[in-house]
């Protein structure tokens, strides 16, 4: 997402990226700098970003390989923040982002390949992550690199932001309900 900040007293123009590594990345869109990159959900499998690279510092005790049983990965697989879209308001300067909380254990195995069928080379158990929700809703304030603060959810939240200019945050549930919170505070409203 492309949003203009002011970063120490300076305008800047900016990109944001919550990344499936847990991360959320400030970037400077006119050098693709790095700007800050601060973990948003559950994350164990990266240990850091280099801010000079870019490149995350990979935890060497949660490397997956064949043959070895490697417990409570966070992220899991699907990330700590996929396809669902993130809402940006410029009358609070947050960024709403819904958002997985999950961890997995993972065994890499051997597998062979057979047309048409699953070849995943893993035995893969998905959990909730800490805290024993699943999912969260959490309003990120890309300045301070911190959390505004944030709603857990039971399940993944998979859907979209939507955020207005009445202060108003709109997002969905996997166990179907559609809900409106109060942008600045993320408290639920009626």
């Amino acid at each position: 997402m492309l949003i203009d900040l002011s970063i120490e007293g300076k305008p800047r123009k900016t990109m944001i990226h919550p990344d499936r590594n847990g991360y959320m990345y400030l970037m400077d869109r006119t050098n693709g700098r790095i700007i800050s990159a601060d973990p948003f959900t559950s994350t164990n499998s990266v240990k850091t970003v280099d801010l000079k690279t870019g490149r995350p510092v990979m935890a060497k005790d949660k490397e997956t390989h064949q043959d070895k049983q490697v417990n409570d990965i966070c992220p899991a697989a699907p990330g700590g923040k996929d396809w669902q879209p993130s809402a940006y308001s410029p009358r609070t300067q947050l960024l709403y982002v819904p958002h997985n909380n999950i961890c997995m254990d993972m065994k890499g195995t051997q597998v062979g390949y057979i047309a048409g069928t699953p070849f995943v080379g893993a035995e893969v158990v998905i959990k909730a992550g800490p805290g024993g929700n699943r999912g969260a809703f959490t309003a990120w304030d890309p300045v301070a690199s911190k959390r505004a603060w944030s709603i857990k959810e039971n399940f993944p939240v998979w859907s979209g932001a939507l955020v207005t200019a009445g202060y108003v945050v709109f997002y969905g549930t996997m166990d179907r309900w559609f809900k409106a919170v109060d942008a600045k505070t993320g408290k639920e409203l009626g």
